[in-house]
């Protein structure tokens, strides 16, 4: 989009941009989403910007009213193969917090100041600003939402001293903890429910067809549906960097939300695991950008139409969802039962982790993390034993969130693309509503 095409939405207050870009106001140094309330300000004052990270390096500070960094995250980067798409995959898993910009390199295979370069060139900010703007908006979720002390928090978000916290709490939201703390909605209290966390995204979301997607692929021990179709609650066991955790995600739940909550061992694993979750429910999904060029076919137009906001599901661990794809699902749930980490503190029908692949041993190394190559991820995958062609497009599609894979002779038209594995979705449930990819 250009600058005039981008002013466009935002004198209409497009939501179908919120979190695909950002603008900033010269004369309130403001930065905000595209669909922000307030009264449009004039071309001339206005300025735009890929990430909220780009905006905050100029030194705009975050609208209180739109609250522009709790947007769903740029669909650009799961579309994206190459070392910007991949680097912004990594960072918002926590590579940087938990590696540093070294190991971010490292993993791309580039230099750390090749990484700067392209970052910068492409969104505006290098890795150690785009970590920032994520530390800021974890800080202000758990400051807003639990009763956690302020020093646990620092850390809880990655921050590095409390000293670094309060500047950039000062500098992103032009309040201090304490006064961003006060403008919670509702009291902040510790409970057993956990961190109370609302997943934001985009347009429609057909929730039913998610949720009856992970109903139908439950394992025992690791992972439960309770409730009634409409009301049901997903809940699964997460292996986290720091420690482990629990989440659990509503499929009723109000406005362009879905309400979740975390109980996790190490709050330092927060931003990690919810950008897991967002992964799992494919939250970060262009709808408008899908069902625009998906409905154009003859094939699929009664289909979009039947399903508006279908998303491709992907997983909240890549490697466990690679071994279950290759052992079939009863096989996966008697290896939970023999060789699966039992939980501390069982919860429900939680009772153990997922074996890590790396002991198991099936995977010979394939890297299947957020920054994985996927053409490198699937060539790989094909020389293990016991893999087929389709085996290996379908981990692609969900353990690497690949939004367009033809798999299993389905959604092999070059007019579908980048979209083809949300094409195999609808083609999939067209054909037999009760049957899954």
């Amino acid at each position: 989009m250009d600058d005039e095409t981008s002013y466009e939405a935002v004198s209409s207050r497009d939501a179908r941009f919120d979190g695909e870009f950002f603008f900033a106001v010269k004369t309130t140094g403001i930065y905000c989403r595209p669909s922000c309330p307030a009264v449009t300000p004039k071309r001339k004052n206005v300025c735009f910007y890929p990430t909220a990270a780009a905006a905050q390096g100029s030194g705009f500070r975050a609208c209180r009213r739109c609250r522009p960094d709790a947007v769903p995250g740029s669909a650009a980067w799961n579309v994206r193969a190459d070392t910007v798409g991949r680097a912004m995959r990594m960072i918002s898993d926590g590579v940087v917090d938990r590696e540093g910009v070294p190991g971010l390199a490292g993993r791309l295979g580039y230099s750390a100041r090749q990484v700067q370069r392209q970052l910068t060139a492409e969104v505006g900010a290098g890795p150690v600003a785009l970590a920032r703007a994520q530390r800021a908006h974890t800080a202000r979720l758990l400051l807003q939402t639990t009763a956690l002390p302020v020093t646990e928090i620092v850390f809880a978000a990655g921050f590095a001293s409390v000293r670094q916290f309060n500047d950039t709490i000062r500098q992103i939201y032009a309040r201090t903890p304490t006064e961003l703390r006060a403008e919670s909605a509702t009291p902040a209290v510790l409970t057993a429910a956990g961190v109370p966390l609302r997943l934001a995204y985009r347009g429609a979301y057909a929730r039913r067809e998610t949720f009856d997607l992970l109903a139908g692929e439950v394992i025992a021990g690791i992972e439960e549906i309770v409730g009634e179709p409409g009301a049901r609650t997903y809940r699964r066991t997460l292996r986290l960097p720091y420690g482990s955790g629990i989440a659990a995600v509503d499929e009723k739940s109000g406005g362009r939300w879905l309400e979740a909550r975390l109980h996790l061992t190490d709050l330092r694993d927060l931003t990690t695991a919810v950008q897991r979750l967002r992964r799992l429910l494919d939250l970060d999904a262009d709808p408008y950008a899908i069902d625009e060029r998906l409905g154009v076919d003859p094939r699929l137009a009664p289909l979009v139409a039947a399903r508006p906001g279908l998303r491709s599901p992907g997983t909240a661990d890549p490697e466990e969802f690679a071994v279950r794809a290759i052992l079939g699902r009863e096989a996966a749930g008697r290896l939970v039962e023999s060789r699966g980490k039992v939980l501390d503190r069982p919860c429900g029908g939680l009772t153990h982790l997922f074996p890590e692949a790396g002991e198991l041993g099936l995977l010979g190394g394939v890297r299947l993390d957020p920054g994985a190559d996927r053409d490198e991820a699937e060539a790989a995958l094909l020389a293990l034993d016991g893999v087929s062609a389709e085996t290996a497009a379908l981990i692609r599609m969900r353990a690497l969130g690949d939004p367009d894979v033809a798999l299993g002779g389905e959604g092999d038209d070059e007019a579908w693309r980048p979209w083809r594995s949300y094409a195999v979705r609808h083609l999939t449930l067209g054909r037999d509503p009760s049957c899954e990819s």
